[in-house]
């Protein structure tokens, strides 16, 4: 599948903005940024921070934690918009779910991954 960077991004935005409010509503200080791809491992998105569940005191002038979507790994992976559109999803839920501090197996045991 082909999909512009331009494209891609907004498709991120669209699948973001429609989350459910239980998904999105605690979500402080972290940016979403959409690459191309990792530039060392095959990864559909990333989490970069501190989840919630692990942090001490956070307060004013903490850098934002980071949500990464790579596009071309989620583009070689589906074959119609529709396809790109659930791919996007479970990979923005499952960085989210990280923030939460939800590891990996307690997604797939909640049916997330």
């Amino acid at each position: 599948m082909e999909m512009t960077a331009e494209a891609f991004e907004a498709l991120v935005t669209e699948v973001l903005d429609g989350l459910e409010d239980e998904i999105v509503d605690g979500l402080e200080n972290v940016v979403f940024l959409v690459e191309d791809e990792h530039p060392d491992e095959d990864l559909m998105g990333l989490y970069e921070g501190v989840a919630i569940t692990d942090r001490g005191q956070y307060g004013f002038g903490e850098l934002p934690d980071r949500i990464m979507v790579y596009r071309l790994p989620h583009l070689d992976a589906c074959d119609t918009e529709e396809e790109l559109r659930d791919e996007v999803r479970t990979t923005l839920v499952h960085e989210i779910a990280h923030f939460y501090g939800i590891d990996d197996e307690q997604l797939h045991e909640l049916g997330w991954a």
